[in-house]
């Protein structure tokens, strides 16, 4: 069976040589050792670029590439060969095997040592770092194969326990989580052409250098080279593990073909169902997602909060930003009793909040919402859509951090008020006599709450400002105090005129001249009146 020889990096120390004046006007020549930087990485996605692309070969006997979801995660890295395990860092790594579809081995290399001393060497496959538990399979074959990915392990939660806070594996994914968190949205290196008909392109990370980490370092870093048909990359990445994790990125892409849309910062979730959208089936659980919404802080300072759906046919929503201040997959109403799953425990997975660094330009903030069965399957996509892209073989630099938090109310910084829950149900109407009735509207029930809501005056003029499409007519609007969250419930009722077609609604709370909450901005996705089963 052929198979791809795993390529290592090794740099070689480069002399520069450097005119230096003297009193004399002499000049001095001298020898100067460089560090690994991404520069190197850089030039490696370059050198890339210029050549054509040469597709990964697959190199996983039967015995591996036929296994089950069950059977891979019982492979399981030995803890006591954890990389570093015998240096005094707080920091150690493991390793995931190949197997299932992850039919292609990834290169790590180690830098060790600090600035010009620093030493660059791989780190090879060993297959005496797994546990393969009790699955047959002739061991012989393991000499072929290598690792899939990797994981970081650090001390958040207890002193004296290992945690894993970040996991690297699969194309160009990565998940990260901070204290007390469970693993939940992912994010990538790099979307190409999501949801567009020409079908998606999923760049992969090939090569890893990963930096070693001194006894107190509070910092993990690592670089990434990325592969793919019509792009190459390299990254740096920072992760500083806490309360929240963040995760510096600095990205250098470069395009060797057409893109049609260039996702860049990308994130990946998962949205089943939720009181803007119920289950088509009883379920003991109120809600299933690892998100429920998008956010988005834009030039200008306005503040966008997008309920997520799941519908029934691909659903592509893009908001136009100048200058982005940030966005974001946020899991907000994140109480147990939202979710009552003690398995999956939705309510500790975390957020993620992409804040760029440097001015981003003009562009757009792209929403892609896929139809699915279950929870198995991540169906909700957001990433920054440049305006403009470079020529072929310019590298396109993006630099940003990644807040992994459970704290979705900080990242407002209580300058506007936001939606706590949306609501989506019948519309009825209270006859005299007391007695409800449905009257074929549809309802939205928006809370909006926080401490700006809560901190306004008993009789201050609160007003909301509500607009709607030419696909639906508004039959009232109705906003009144909710004393239960110190905020505010908007109650809107409209009549959908074309089911097939979606419905586009905002709404927003004003007192005066001032805005008071973030925008809501919803969708009506076409059918969405029709319940259906999941």
């Amino acid at each position: 069976m052929s198979f791809r020889v795993l390529r290592t990096f090794t740099r070689q120390a480069s002399c520069l040589l450097s005119a230096c004046s003297i009193a004399v006007g002499a000049l001095l020549c001298v020898a100067q050792a460089q560090a690994f930087s991404l520069d190197d990485v850089t030039a490696r996605a370059k050198a890339l670029a210029e050549a054509p692309y040469a597709a990964p070969v697959g190199n996983l006997p039967p015995e591996f590439s036929a296994m089950q979801f069950g059977d891979y995660v019982k492979i399981q890295p030995r803890s006591e060969k954890f990389e570093w395990r015998e240096q005094k860092t707080p920091f150690k790594l493991g390793f995931y095997h190949q197997g299932m579809q992850f039919n292609t081995p990834v290169a790590v290399n180690e830098i060790a040592g600090p600035g010009s001393d620093a030493r660059v060497s791989p780190i090879p496959y060993d297959p005496e770092r797994f546990s393969f538990g009790k699955r047959p399979f002739d061991r012989s074959v393991t000499s072929q194969l290598g690792y899939a990915g990797f994981k970081v392990l650090y001390p958040v939660n207890r002193a004296d326990k290992e945690d894993e806070i970040m996991s690297v594996l699969g194309a160009s994914y990565f998940r990260v989580i901070g204290k007390g968190q469970v693993y939940g949205l992912s994010a990538r290196g790099l979307a190409i052409d999501t949801a567009a008909s020409t079908g998606e392109e999923f760049p992969r990370f090939t090569e890893f250098w990963v930096q070693r980490p001194s006894p107190r370092d509070k910092q993990f870093t690592f670089y990434a080279l990325l592969d793919s048909p019509r792009a190459t990359g390299a990254y740096r990445f920072s992760l500083t593990p806490g309360v929240d994790a963040t995760l510096d990125v600095q990205a250098r892409v470069i395009l060797r073909g057409t893109v049609t849309r260039l996702g860049i910062a990308p994130l990946t979730s998962m949205f089943l169902f939720g009181p803007n959208q119920q289950s088509g089936k009883r379920n003991f659980r109120p809600a299933i997602h690892d998100s429920n919404g998008l956010a988005i802080h834009t030039g200008d300072g306005e503040w966008i909060w997008r309920p997520l759906n799941d519908p029934q046919n691909v659903e592509v929503s893009s908001f136009q930003v100048a200058h982005p201040k940030g966005f974001g997959l946020l899991q907000r109403g994140r109480e147990f009793d939202n979710f009552q799953d003690l398995k999956d425990r939705y309510d500790l997975r975390p957020s993620a909040w992409i804040e760029p660094k440097g001015d981003w330009g003009r562009g757009a903030v792209q929403l892609v919402e896929i139809p699915t069965a279950d929870e198995t399957n991540d169906n909700i996509v957001a990433y920054w859509l440049p305006a403009e892209l470079p020529p072929k073989g310019t590298p396109l630099n993006f630099d940003y951090r990644i807040h992994w938090t459970t704290d979705e109310a900080a990242l407002l910084k209580n300058e506007v008020g936001w939606v706590r829950q949306t609501f989506h149900t019948d519309g009825e109407l209270t006859q005299a006599d007391l007695v409800r009735h449905f009257d074929g509207t549809t309802a939205l029930l928006v809370d909006f709450t926080g401490p700006v809501l809560a901190g306004l005056a008993p009789d201050a003029p609160v007003r909301p400002q509500v607009t709607v499409d030419d696909n639906a007519e508004l039959v009232s609007t109705q906003l009144q105090p909710n004393p239960a969250i110190n905020g505010w419930r908007l109650t809107l009722r409209l009549k959908v005129k074309n089911v097939a077609r979606p419905v586009e609604l905002r709404a927003a709370l004003v007192s005066g001249s001032r805005t008071l909450t973030e925008t809501w901005s919803y969708q009506l996705p076409p059918r969405s009146d029709i319940q259906r089963s999941f």
